[in-house]
């Protein structure tokens, strides 16, 4: 009976060391599906940074090219914005002469050779004399 005693001992012993050891790799198992669920969480996570991190990389080049785009259409406009500007003050000091009888009157004689009683008007052409002018020089 020491025998079957003993081994009856051995199988409880080895049933209590069964089960512990069983609840020992249930727990590391647990642990280990904690680390891969952290882990996938963690790399989820990253990659979903990385993405917003992109977009928003992205969003800001863009924008900063469209910035770029439209400060030089502001600039291009301000430059037309002066140039129309000195057009309109050439074209209101013309109206201020045009109202003005002496210049009017200038304006005729010199545009449709309009004179004055007593006036003589003689015309000279100008491009006959350049042209002239510099076949005498090239000789």
């Amino acid at each position: 009976m020491s025998v079957n005693n003993h081994n009856e001992e051995k199988r409880n012993i080895a049933s209590i060391n069964k089960d512990y050891v069983r609840s020992v790799e249930r727990h590391e198992k647990r642990q280990k599906a904690h680390k891969v669920r952290l882990f996938r969480r963690l790399t989820a996570f990253a990659v979903l940074v990385v993405v917003v991190m992109g977009w928003l990389t992205y969003t800001m080049v863009n924008q900063s090219h469209v910035l770029a785009a439209k400060e030089e259409k502001k600039a291009q406009a301000l430059q037309a914005l002066e140039e129309v500007k000195d057009q309109q003050d050439l074209l209101n000091s013309q109206i201020l002469k045009l109202n003005d009888d002496d210049y009017i009157a200038k304006l005729a004689r010199k545009e449709y050779f309009l004179s004055e009683e007593g006036e003589i008007i003689f015309a000279i052409p100008e491009k006959e004399e350049n042209e002239d002018k510099n076949n005498d020089s090239k000789e």
